[in-house]
């Protein structure tokens, strides 16, 4: 029998924590070894050998959290958010001195969603319009969402490589948050309702068409299979990776 990989969840106790906690309970390739909440100290998950840990816990922890496993040669899957360009490059710095060490930080595990974004970015290039609406529930509490930043970013970064401009808008009055966030220089709509989990449309418009990319999320379980696929790959991808994309066979 192939020895099972140990994981220990941190945020175990959360919404997304919980659903984690079952799905590595029941893949047969993976042990669950430490499933850590608030008030559980961070040396539990070396007492209990965890070769990796999920990282679902909150953005006033989540570096920390990292930093800790890192420094004791623990893979880590994080799906928190909280990590800004600082904290990426802090967490940069400290994996050149553990080069066998991986960390993935996901803003979504949903595999949809990331090829979503994916396509969206390639197909930015051809349209002279391009927006994002994101949808979540009202106990959401950062908005955009990190998925629509980064696929904001990836869509900004396609069409400066295509030389294209700023898709056009004419407004010149309006009330306060009216168009949105500027992410990148692409508008981002977020709406806060409850009964959604989590979804996604990228509106791209063109002279007499429209194609819009949307991906939904009905349920935390639809998250797993990302999550199962980051613990899984994290320590064949040494270093930082941001984005589930980079565990994906996107470059096709």
């Amino acid at each position: 029998m192939t020895e099972q990989l140990a994981v220990a969840v941190l945020g175990a106790a959360g919404r997304m924590g919980s659903e984690a906690v079952k799905a590595i309970d029941a893949a047969a390739d993976l042990k669950l070894v430490a499933a850590l909440g608030r008030e559980d100290t961070l040396e539990t998950i070396v007492a209990a050998g965890a070769q990796c840990i999920v990282d679902l816990s909150v953005p006033d922890a989540t570096f920390d959290n990292v930093v800790f496993a890192v420094e004791r040669g623990i893979h880590a899957v994080v799906g928190t958010t909280g990590w800004d360009e600082s904290r990426l490059q802090q967490l940069g710095s400290l994996l050149a001195d553990h080069p066998t060490t991986g960390v993935l930080i996901a803003p979504n595990f949903a595999v949809g969603s990331v090829l979503a974004s994916a396509f969206a970015a390639r197909a930015a290039k051809y349209f002279e319009s391009v927006e994002i609406v994101e949808l979540h529930h009202p106990d959401k509490v950062d908005a955009p969402s990190g998925t629509a930043v980064r696929t904001a970013n990836l869509i900004a970064q396609t069409r400066r490589e295509a030389g294209l401009p700023a898709s056009p808008d004419a407004t010149t009055a309006e009330l306060d948050g009216a168009r949105g966030a500027d992410v990148d220089g692409v508008r981002v709509h977020s709406v806060r309702l409850r009964g959604l989990v989590a979804h996604q449309e990228v509106l791209l418009g063109g002279v007499g068409e429209q194609l819009t990319i949307r991906h939904d999320s009905y349920h935390r379980e639809s998250f797993m299979p990302g999550v199962l696929l980051g613990v899984r790959g994290v320590a064949s991808h040494p270093g930082l990776t941001v984005g589930l994309d980079g565990y994906l066979e996107l470059e096709a």
